[in-house]
């Protein structure tokens, strides 16, 4: 489904107007994902206190082969919010490897992200054919294309699903369920690990504030597109970025934080900030593997197969339906 401008306003307006009138304030973390949005998360991914792609990419990088190996062919891949895909090609280059023609759907809420991936995956990519699909896969449907007499290989990877509280989580595994009907079709669910012996705490909130100041950048930016397509009227320096660690229900949480009493309008409706009051902008869940197990249990998957990368800092599990 390819959302109108229109529609995608309304959809922004009815987040917004919703969320900042909840107790207390929030704003849904696909909100961050306009044109300059996705762009500054290309740039924190390349961050050094950012690990959690690095970690992945080792993962794809020494296991595509094998990830590949355990599931259907003739194979298509498809991808959940899938960006410029940078690290995604891994895992296409080890399918083209295995059949002389691939289909890649990625599906995302850029535009200019998809036609990026569009536009260079093929060049590198001997036999991939990429077929995007404008969508916001949580307020939206979306189809995946099946081949004839193929399998689904659905990744959501990039620590995606750590955005959502357990429910949420479960709804959209659920709704990928229904396009991921039966083995050997599979998803590929990419999870930041909570803190261990080889991850401290501290190291886990720098990844979400770094020094330079971009992750502070990226969480403004929500404020700067409602601004841009609301015509609202935030004030950007009267926020700040904070991200901490909730240790009860293991995960990051990003704020920005209202740092004087003031009042916003968005489409003619005022919303009031008190000093220190905060807009809940994103968490970053952090799992144990029998944590995950239980969220896919509770999806309709069965039990993954389970790949760490070498520091035990990330992990990415490979599940079919049940």
């Amino acid at each position: 489904m390819i959302e109108t401008v229109d529609s995608l306003r309304e959809a922004v307006l009815t987040e917004a107007l919703a969320g900042l009138s909840s107790t207390p304030k929030t704003l849904s973390p696909w909100l961050f994902y306009d044109e300059a949005g996705s762009a500054l998360f290309e740039r924190i991914t390349e961050l050094p206190e950012y690990y959690l792609t690095r970690a992945e990419r080792s993962i794809f990088a020494e296991r595509a082969e094998e990830i590949i190996n355990c599931v259907g062919h003739p194979l298509t891949i498809a991808e959940l919010g899938s960006g410029t895909a940078s690290k995604t090609g891994l895992l296409l280059a080890a399918a083209a490897r295995r059949q002389p023609r691939l289909l890649y759907q990625p599906i995302d809420v850029s535009a200019s992200a998809l036609e990026q991936a569009a536009n260079t995956l093929p060049m590198e990519i001997p036999g991939l054919v990429v077929r995007p699909q404008i969508a916001n896969y949580i307020t939206n449907g979306y189809t995946i294309e099946r081949p004839d007499d193929g399998s689904i290989l659905a990744l959501y990877i990039g620590s995606s699903i750590g955005n959502f509280g357990p429910e949420d989580a479960r709804s959209i595994l659920r709704k990928l369920r229904k396009q991921v009907k039966k083995c050997p079709d599979a998803i590929l669910l990419g999870v930041d690990l909570a803190p261990n012996n080889n991850k401290t705490v501290e190291q886990l909130i720098a990844a979400y504030d770094d020094a330079a100041g971009v992750t502070a950048a990226f969480n403004k930016n929500i404020l700067v597109r409602l601004n841009r397509e609301l015509g609202a009227d935030f004030n950007l320096d009267a926020f700040r970025h904070r991200a901490c660690w909730n240790q009860q229900d293991s995960r990051i949480e990003m704020h920005l934080e209202s740092t004087v009493a003031q009042t916003v309008t968005i489409d003619g409706q005022r919303i009031t900030f008190t000093p220190g009051e905060s807009i809940h902008t994103e968490n970053s869940y952090k799992f144990t593997e029998r944590g995950l197990c239980e969220l896919l249990h509770e999806s309709g998957y069965s039990g993954p197969q389970w790949f760490e990368d070498a520091g035990h800092r990330f992990a990415v599990a490979l599940a079919y339906p049940a």
